[in-house]
């Protein structure tokens, strides 16, 4: 505790010291700019403290420099000022300015700089980078698409009708020359001439047909070789034929004939004809045949025809002319009826006639004699099948005398027995 008579004294000191300090106070050195230093623009924004007056553009740089740390993120929430950028070259603006990013700029950020007038050859690669999802968000415009070149048509496309091919082919198969004008005609049945040109097609027609049917092939068959069994009278037949060529033209040696045991031949004739297709399953027949007999021989000019009539029925008929003026004709036919795959019933017919009356050769003048009869076989392989079978044979008119003249049976039921081959 201080005393009473104390009190005077310290007044008396306090009033003493008060210049004192003062001075001291005046003497010492400012430090209210450090301390200003300590107030960011987040506390100022909270109303802590008070930031301090930028200082004039006339400043020394190293003032300048530090303005910079108000960000335009900062400046875009309100905490703080942006300083105003300083003015720079022209060339020193695009690099400044990309800080401005487009999607900043959306948010309201910031604003991007106006682009700087660029020369056309500048323009394409900055259009670049302005990708189809930007474009589509607004931020950008997509480049105009360039013209492309049509794409060559090839024959492929073409007959698809994608496209039409260009009228480069002459009729030759040359190059047209320039501006020559329209496609040449192109061929009904080759189109294709149109596009590689008509020599080169006929190169490429002629191996399809060589190597799809345009060879040559040989082939002999032998359809009838039996044994016929009537009336203790036992005989045989044979009908076959071979032929050379391909699916045009062929030469054909066809032959038949019958005879008894014991009795020799009674007949017997090869043909040697020239064959032509005369469409897809007929073909026109032409040639000569020579009788060995009866006796005496004779010598036919021949023209007929053979093939595959609708349903599959095989036919054959001809037309005979001899050297002695006789004209005689022929028509047979034949269906393979496939009960399995290697069993056969094959009902057969042949009809023969004759122009005019011959007993030279004992044929009378119209139908001279048919035969009808049914044969089944089994393929062994489909080389070689043996058959069995049953047939009727029966001559007319003229024919029928002559036969009885001579002492033949005119006609009677036979049983068969025979094989089929060919190779």
């Amino acid at each position: 505790m201080i005393s009473l008579h104390r009190l005077p004294l310290l007044a008396l000191a306090a009033f003493a010291g008060v210049p004192a300090l003062a001075q001291d106070q005046a003497a010492a050195p400012k430090q209210s700019a450090p301390a200003a230093l300590t107030c960011t623009p987040q506390h100022a924004a909270m109303g802590h403290c008070t930031l301090p007056k930028p200082l004039p553009a006339a400043t020394s740089e190293p003032a300048r420099q530090s303005q910079p740390a108000c960000s335009p993120d900062h400046a875009a929430m309100g905490h703080c000022t942006a300083a105003a950028a300083p003015p720079t070259a022209p060339e020193a603006t695009p690099q400044a300015q990309p800080a401005c990013t487009p999607e900043h700029a959306a948010m309201g950020h910031c604003t991007l700089p106006s682009p700087a007038p660029a020369t056309p050859q500048q323009v394409q690669p900055s259009q670049s980078t302005c990708t189809p999802e930007h474009a589509a968000m607004g931020h950008c415009s997509l480049p105009a698409p360039q013209p492309a070149q049509p794409a060559a048509c090839s024959p492929e496309h073409a007959a698809m009708g994608h496209c039409t091919p260009a009228a480069t082919i002459g009729a030759e198969g040359t190059d047209l020359p320039a501006g020559s004008g329209s496609a040449p005609p192109v061929p009904t049945d080759y189109a294709a001439d149109a596009i590689y040109g008509p020599s080169a097609m006929a190169m490429g027609r002629h191996h399809l047909s060589l190597h799809h049917g345009g060879q040559n092939f040989f082939m002999a068959i032998l359809n009838i070789a039996e044994v016929k069994v009537k009336d203790g009278r036992d005989a045989y037949e044979w009908g076959g034929e071979a032929w050379y060529g391909g699916d045009i033209n062929r030469l054909v040696v066809k032959t038949e004939g019958e005879g008894e045991f014991g009795a020799g031949v009674e007949s017997a004739e090869v043909q040697a004809l020239y064959s032509r297709a005369i469409g897809p399953y007929f073909d026109l027949q032409t040639g000569i045949r020579y009788d060995f007999e009866p006796n005496p021989s004779r010598v036919y000019a021949t023209i007929g025809f053979e093939g595959l009539a609708p349903g599959f029925f095989d036919v054959e008929g001809a037309m005979f002319l001899s050297d002695r003026g006789e004209l005689i004709g022929r028509l047979e036919g034949y269906y393979d009826q496939r009960i399995t795959q290697k069993l056969i019933l094959q009902p057969r017919a042949e009809l023969n006639f004759a122009a005019q009356s011959s007993e030279d050769i004992g044929v009378g003048a119209g139908l001279t004699d048919a035969e009808i009869g049914v044969r089944v076989r089994y393929d062994i392989a489909r080389e070689f099948a043996p058959y069995v079978g049953v047939q009727y044979e029966r001559a007319f008119g003229m024919t029928r005398d002559f036969l009885r003249e001579e002492g033949e049976s005119p006609g009677g039921f036979s049983f068969l027995a025979g094989i089929r081959f060919w190779f």
